[in-house]
């Protein structure tokens, strides 16, 4: 059996096109999908794999299945959550504005929030370290060259996992793994927040150090908030 005829590529499949339709607005909220029988012959599958799509569209709060009744579109900016946001980010190389910014602005909410935390709640050990980390993301900003750009990005990225999982804020630093995961996925948008304020960074990291909970909400917030002009 080829990879792409596995049963999990073949629900993806279905999964994948039946989202995309649902998010594009093609099949309306409130709309009822047709049959599994119908898709199945629809997308050449089985049934089971059809069973399978649904599944995962409902429990993105996409769909509600009802046995023995009509499956129905939600309106996944009521019933979605954050996994529906990057999926609308991956949908396209480049997403629509509206939906990157919103993107930003979210991480921006979060990362001010989580540096205050940070500065406050993780032990002096740990502030130091993400000083330095700071002072090494700051230095590749301030580096000239191509290849430094992938190292940038790496060391960027390191040093807000180190602010987030500082901040001893669980929900905090799922959304904004996700959310940074999803950006630096995607060439375009993670171009456009490539980080360009080495004296910014440098700023955050000894605020924090500091332990200065004032100086880390402002910091990171000059930090974060000028990306959200981007888009």
């Amino acid at each position: 059996m080829s990879t792409d005829e596995r049963p999990g590529s073949v629900s993806q499949k279905v999964h994948h096109a039946l989202r995309r339709d649902i998010l594009e607005g093609k099949i309306e909220a409130g709309s009822a999908l047709p049959s599994e029988r119908f898709l199945a012959e629809e997308f050449g599958v089985n049934r089971h794999a059809v069973r399978e799509a649904l599944k995962r569209l409902e429990q993105a709060g996409l769909i509600r299945i009802t046995h023995g009744g009509a499956t129905r579109v939600l309106d996944w900016r009521d019933t979605g959550g954050l996994q529906v946001l990057l999926d609308l980010l991956g949908e396209t190389f480049d997403p629509p504005p509206e939906i990157a910014r919103s993107v930003i602005e979210m991480r921006a909410s979060i990362g001010v929030d989580a540096a205050r935390h940070c500065a406050i709640r993780a032990p002096e050990e740990e502030r130091l370290a993400i000083l330095e980390l700071a002072r090494s993301a700051a230095d590749l900003v301030e580096s000239d060259g191509p290849e430094h750009v992938e190292k940038l990005d790496i060391a960027f990225a390191t040093f807000w996992y180190a602010i987030v999982g500082g901040s001893g804020n669980i929900a905090y630093r799922l959304a904004l793994n996700s959310l940074m995961q999803a950006m630096m996925a995607y060439g375009d948008v993670a171009g456009r927040i490539r980080p360009t304020d080495a004296n910014g960074i440098r700023a955050l990291g000894e605020a924090i150090a500091a332990g200065e909970e004032e100086h880390s909400m402002i910091a990171a917030r000059n930090l974060l908030e000028s990306d959200i002009e981007a888009f």
